[in-house]
């Protein structure tokens, strides 16, 4: 009897294989196939009819659960795509059109919340594409043509803040801005082929303090605002150093000897001025340069050694360390450049 019941299974199994996984005279797959790994788990299951793919098909992990599921519309051609992690979470919806994702796609997360809304057309970035933050909120719209940025940019900058621009083929165009979450402008500037051209401006508390001019990607000129009597303008090019002057406020050297004292704080100075010209040349008493007046390592009377400075200031500056080291560095550039 047990015998009887093991060929009537052997049997049962032969005639379920020979119905699936079939191939025409013209080897093309017919009927319902399932295809596994050399460990017998599936990789996928579903219908094929003249060597398309039909209705749905799913893939799956090498632990059983569902990784992919295309059910198609247009036979071996056009599907809607859904994609799962290994805990079943759903992790993207979309279309293929000829394996090219098409149409309107969502990206989720683990947690199963909206993080990207994006369009495609046969592969290629096309239309409107949005960003979500973990909360939730939109962090970032922008605008695609051929698979390069072309439109309208807005971007969030911190919670309620945001900067916004356009796009052409790829490359900033026009006007960028850039708002705090107040609402005030903290910088504004104008691009051309995506490089700065013309001014570019930075604001603290909505009132301008640094002034750019950029001419095809290369900066001529930063003028900055220094808090003096009289409130004055000054290139940072004509700066040659900034001292700290108590808790509050700064003197500010300037090239041609003229010593201005401003109620600003170094670390607001330093903001405006940027750090491509200027290096601090004195951690203790936190003294910046411009790297112009730098012109290396000499010693006093004593051989202690001191940084060399023109214009000549009227402090010394003992270097430590690092200071050394930086002064080198530039040195070593310098020479290059040359």
């Amino acid at each position: 009897m047990k015998f009887r019941l093991i060929i009537l299974t052997l049997l049962c199994l032969g005639f379920t294989c020979a119905a699936q996984n079939k191939i025409d005279k013209q080897g093309r797959r017919q009927g319902h196939w399932i295809r596994t790994d050399k460990d017998g788990s599936r990789i996928f299951e579903g219908d094929f009819v003249d060597g398309q793919e039909t209705g749905t098909f799913n893939y799956y992990y090498p632990d059983g659960t569902l990784k992919i599921r295309n059910t198609y519309i247009i036979p071996g051609r056009y599907c809607k795509h859904e994609a799962y992690d290994e805990k079943g979470h759903l992790l993207a919806t979309g279309y293929y059109n000829q394996k090219n994702r098409d149409s309107v796609w969502n990206i989720y997360n683990e947690d199963g919340r909206l993080i990207k809304i994006a369009h495609y057309k046969m592969g290629i970035k096309q239309g409107t594409h949005i960003i979500f933050s973990a909360e939730g909120d939109t962090a970032e719209v922008s605008t695609w043509k051929d698979n390069r940025r072309h439109g309208r940019w807005w971007k969030r900058i911190g919670r309620s803040g945001y900067i916004c621009g356009r796009y052409e083929e790829g490359l900033m165009q026009g006007r960028l801005a850039e708002y705090d979450d107040q609402g005030k402008l903290t910088r504004e500037g104008f691009y051309k082929n995506g490089a700065k051209d013309g001014h570019y401006r930075y604001y603290e508390n909505g009132n301008l303090t640094v002034d750019e001019n950029w001419q095809n990607g290369i900066m001529a000129d930063r003028r900055i605002l220094l808090h003096t009597p009289a409130n004055y303008w000054q290139s940072i090019f004509g700066i040659a150093y900034i001292v700290p002057k108590g808790n509050m406020g700064a003197l500010v050297y300037l090239n041609d000897g003229t010593k201005l004292t401003c109620t600003d704080t170094p670390d607001a100075l330093n903001e405006r001025i940027g750090h491509e010209q200027f290096v601090l040349i004195d951690r203790k008493n936190r003294v910046m340069a411009n790297t112009s007046c730098i012109e290396g390592i000499t010693h006093d009377e004593d051989g202690r050694a001191i940084v060399k400075l023109n214009p000549k200031p009227p402090f010394t500056i003992f270097p430590d360390e690092d200071c050394v080291k930086m002064i080198q560095s530039l040195q070593r550039i310098d020479q290059l450049d040359e």
